[in-house]
Parts: C-alpha cells; sequence; structure tokens
C-alpha cells in the first residue's frame, strides 16, 4: 500500500491551526517541521522548563500531512484552509511514500552505540561490534534512555571512569528511564543499585530491561522507594532528568549521598549550571564534569564530615 505526504509550507502564525484543520479535513496524521531546517536559519526549539515554546512551530514552518493516494488532495487543502481561516488555499506540493518494510526500515535506524571507552549498548537485532566491551542489550523503547542523547552519554561516561577507578557498594538512579544508568552501575562492579522513577511504564521497562542484561536491580516508584529505603544513603547518587526537576528535589537528593559520596547530574543546558549549582550549593559543591553538544554534566563529592545535612 501506498500513500500521498501533502507538503505545505506556512507560517508560524498559521501552522498549528493548519494542522488540526488538515486532520479534520480527512489527513491520516499531521506533522510540523522547520522549514529552514539544515540552513543558517535554522531554529531548535527546547522544551526545557523555562524555555518551552509557545506552539511547536517555526517562522517558516513545513506542514506535512499524510493522506491515502486515491483522496482529492486539492479538497483536503482547500477545507482546511478555509477551516483555519486562510482567505485562500496555500499552495502545495504532492511526495509520494511507498510501501516498505517499516520494522526494517526502523531496525536500521538503530545501530550500536559506542560510549566512552568500553560500552556499547546494542538493539537486539544487532551482534556486539566488541565482545569483550561492556555490551548493554538495549532496543528503543517507551522509557528514556538508549545513550543516543548527550546527557544519558555524559552519566555513562562518568560512571565508567569512577566506578572503574574505586569500589562501590551503592548506587542510586533517580529518575532511572530505561534502566540503562543503573545497569552501567552494576555491570561496572556496584554491589547494590536502586533506580526510581515517577512513570510506571519506565519501571516496567527498566526490570525487563535488567532481566535481559542479567543485572540484578530494584526498581520503585517515588513513594514504595521512600518506604523501601527509610534513611537509606548511597556511595553514588546519579540523576539524568530536567533542570527544573533538579533543582527542586536538591535537598532530598543531596540526603540520599553517604558521607564521602559523589553526586553526578545532567539533562541540564550549559547556559543552565550555574542555577542547578546555586540550588545544591547549601549541601555539596557541584561543578561542570564534562560539556557535550551544549548539554553538561555535574558532580561533587559530599565532604566526610556531614556539614548539616536535611536527613
Amino acid at each position: 500500500m501506498s500513500w500521498t505526504e501533502i507538503v505545505i509550507e506556512v507560517a508560524r502564525s498559521h501552522a498549528e491551526a493548519l494542522s488540526d484543520a488538515l486532520m479534520e479535513a480527512g489527513a491520516l496524521s499531521v506533522s510540523v517541521e522547520d522549514a529552514d531546517e539544515g540552513t543558517a536559519a535554522e531554529q531548535p526549539l527546547f522544551g526545557e522548563p523555562g524555555m518551552e515554546p509557545e506552539e511547536a512551530a517555526w517562522e517558516r514552518s513545513r506542514v506535512v500531512a499524510l493522506s491515502d493516494v486515491d483522496v482529492d488532495h486539492d479538497a483536503i487543502v482547500t477545507a482546511a484552509a478555509l477551516a483555519c481561516g486562510l482567505q485562500s488555499a496555500p499552495e502545495y506540493t504532492l511526495r509520494s511514500v511507498g510501501e516498505q518494510d517499516w520494522v526494517r526500515l526502523t531496525q536500521s535506524q538503530f545501530a550500536p552505540i559506542h560510549i566512552g571507552k568500553n560500552i556499547w549498548v546494542v538493539p537486539s537485532w544487532h551482534d556486539a561490534p566488541d565482545a569483550n566491551g561492556l555490551i548493554l542489550e538495549l532496543d528503543p523503547g517507551l522509557a528514556f534512555g538508549t545513550g543516543s542523547h548527550p546527557t544519558t552519554r555524559l552519566c555513562m561516561e562518568w560512571l565508567e571512569t569512577h566506578l572503574g577507578e574505586q569500589k562501590v557498594e551503592s548506587v542510586l538512579d533517580y529518575g532511572c528511564g530505561s534502566g540503562i544508568l543503573a545497569m552501567v552501575a552494576k555491570k561496572l562492579g556496584a554491589a547494590s543499585v536502586i533506580g526510581v522513577d515517577i512513570d510506571p511504564q519506565a519501571i516496567v521497562s527498566a526490570s525487563d530491561n535488567s532481566a535481559r542484561n542479567h543485572c540484578d536491580i530494584n526498581y520503585y516508584l517515588p513513594d514504595d522507594f521512600v518506604k523501601r529505603a527509610g534513611q537509606e544513603t548511597f556511595d553514588i547518587v546519579v540523576a539524568n532528568i530536567l533542570s527544573g526537576p533538579l533543582q527542586l528535589m536538591s535537598a532530598m537528593l543531596c540526603a540520599r549521598i553517604a558521607l564521602g559520596g559523589s553526586l553526578t547530574l545532567s539533562g541540564v543546558l550549559a547556559e543552565q549550571a550555574q542555577d542547578v549549582i546555586a540550588a545544591y550549593a547549601p549541601w555539596i559543591e557541584l561543578t561542570v564534569w564534562r560539556e557535550q553538544d551544549g548539554w553538561v554534566a555535574l558532580s561533587g563529592t559530599l565532604p566526610t564530615v556531614s556539614a548539616g545535612l536535611p536527613r
């Protein structure tokens, strides 16, 4: 079976309304892209707290509507234009979308990822490029964390560097997503690893991934974690979330660090680093450990003498 894409370039002010109207007029799906993608005028949109775009559109937006081959494309565009208040139907082009093996095509887009010195994230349909490496079998799924995003890579590289230098008894991965950081910690020799996430789907995904990778890790929703862990502290606490939530959780996360233990945070844009550092300053001194593609990992070590932490 084949389909046709209706491609329309419009101003930001019309992109969202036109997308909705195209769906109402009979499109199967609609997406909005930056019409200047790949040029000097390309505009990144960040969904970070405090930086959320008012709408998912660009100054010059490209609206792409998927439709059946044999529908009246003129009628769809005309009806959509009328519905969203445009004075006339916009010009458009058509692109053919042929039948493909979508499973094979999707799989081809996910090759093994090499991280740090010796870590490989390998989808189940690939062989590991280095059988002697630290291999994580992990397929793209609903939970965040496959090693492709800079924030995940930064945390994995930090764990590889620091767990390779010292014996670590316990690790807490707060905001565990797919469980990828927890599994790295376990495979690097951490005796006890716990993962926490607010999303029940992430708990299911992380548990399944850990079983597949033969990692004995317990995962909890926050309330269950508090009941299970009590006042327990950890040699390493890692959290790859977002700047806003990280700042709100500063006291709670610091209370989970054992004296002399380490904290590593990511999900922080470089321009947000000082705000996050300031939020944690009452308990721990954080510095930028490494930066990648505009994202940073922050890390610090809790003094071995308590400085009045909120236990």
